[in-house]
């Protein structure tokens, strides 16, 4: 019997994601809009910047009045941007006395500790990037301040925003078998820790947010490759419910990949976070497959690289798709960013007698298109203004932490036991 799962991360119902994504009305944000600062303006800070703007600008419940940034060059950047005050630090922000209510925090996560507990102790309610802190001991500093101080502490996970994820999460089963991908190519930023705090971490929480089951056990590697962290990880989780999640990570990729897949009964789940798209593969019973099963389960923007002609063809049966050359298949899967085992898949399915297919059925949910960023801070500003618990919980963003800090113990571990601190030498 699956063991019940930590409170933390018990699902919410599909009304309270909606509300929580920020769809709620804002009838209140134009008589009370939150006055909120950003510390930060490096790359994550910029685009909470900008955000906050245009949410200024429309009217949608936020005052962007400030900025806290101590390298002169970036804060002469935002001023001149944003046309806002900006200052070396915490205290020359609350000495301007700006009666700011909220701050986004996006300072490297080694200050994260110092600069939230300031804003916690002048009474600003937080968004704060992921990870939540440095460590452990510093998230439960930064909770109990928060509770203290009757004010909302909400972590900054994206990808919690992300369309294709508010999509999936109110549908979920009994998912069993996770395969997360986060590739990215190296850039010099987030440099001040290593792959897994720096990306891997979103799947983590997304993870923990879906099985809903402590942790068993957890095996894992990574190696430095171009900084003096680990840059490229490979891991392994186990659940107390019997569920399996492998995570592989990597700055130094030479192509950019977000993508989550996962299982449960009856059911195959893909998630592509970069283009904030689903596909559900459902087994059914048996049905016809055609390519007009085929041409409605691609993303909208495969389908639209398929010429008209080519695809009235293919409906009619005009142009027969299992005589079409494989290697013309994969390359237009390659070029239009599908999965070409998917076509694969139903080309055999066209091939079988009497063209059954052996009981599945391909799906798309619909999805609002939206920025994951929009949607964070819509929801941010929403608790800050009901007093409601965000849709992320500090005790969330603790947990992720946790589990990221656990999954860099057992790497070092790992490399130890493999002889690998020649990797480790900066």
């Amino acid at each position: 019997m699956p063991s019940e799962p930590p409170s933390e991360y018990r699902p919410v119902s599909e009304e309270k994601s909606r509300a929580l994504a920020g769809e709620t009305p804002l009838r209140d944000a134009l008589r009370d809009p939150v006055r909120v600062v950003v510390a930060g303006a490096g790359v994550f800070g910029r685009h909470h910047l900008r955000v906050l703007r245009e949410l200024e600008a429309a009217g949608l419940g936020a005052v962007l009045v400030a900025a806290i940034e101590p390298d002169p060059g970036r804060a002469r950047e935002a001023a001149a941007q944003f046309a806002i005050p900006v200052y070396a630090g915490v205290d020359e922000l609350l000495a301007a006395r700006l009666n700011a209510n909220a701050a986004c925090v996006a300072v490297p996560t080694v200050h994260h500790h110092a600069v939230a507990s300031a804003l916690l102790q002048a009474g600003c309610d937080l968004l704060v990037e992921k990870p939540l802190a440095a460590n452990l001991d510093q998230a439960g500093d930064l909770i109990r301040k928060a509770e203290e101080k009757n004010r909302i502490l909400q972590p900054g996970h994206l990808e919690r925003f992300n369309p294709g994820v508010l999509a999936v999460e109110p549908h979920l089963t009994r998912p069993m078998f996770f395969e997360a991908h986060r590739l990215s190519v190296f850039t010099p930023r987030s440099l001040d820790v290593d792959v897994v705090l720096d990306l891997m971490i979103h799947d983590l929480d997304i993870v923990l947010t879906f099985a809903r089951s402590p942790v068993r056990e957890v095996r894992a590697v990574g190696l430095p490759i171009l900084s003096p962290k680990v840059d490229i990880a490979n891991v392994r989780v186990e659940f107390e419910s019997g569920c399996v999640a492998n995570f592989t990570a990597s700055r130094v990729s030479t192509e950019r990949v977000r993508k989550l897949r996962f299982f449960e009964p009856r059911q195959y789940v893909s998630i592509d976070y970069a283009r904030r798209d689903v596909l559900v593969i459902r087994l059914d019973d048996a049905q016809p497959a055609s390519p007009s099963h085929l041409l409605a389960s691609l993303p909208a923007h495969a389908r639209a690289a398929i010429p008209a002609p080519v695809a009235a063809a293919l409906v009619s049966g005009a142009l027969d798709l299992t005589k079409i050359d494989p290697a013309l298949i994969a390359q237009f899967a390659s070029t239009a960013g599908i999965d070409p085992t998917l076509i694969a898949q139903f080309t055999a399915q066209l091939q079988t007698p009497a063209g059954l297919a052996p009981g599945l059925s391909f799906s798309r949910p619909e999805i609002t298109p939206a920025e994951p960023l929009r949607l964070e801070l819509l929801s941010f500003l929403e608790s800050v203004r009901t007093r409601r618990p965000p849709k992320v919980s500090a005790q969330q963003g603790r947990a992720a932490l946790a589990l990221a800090l656990e999954i860099q113990s057992v790497m070092a571990a790992h490399a130890q036991r493999a002889g690998l601190g020649d990797f480790f030498k900066s």
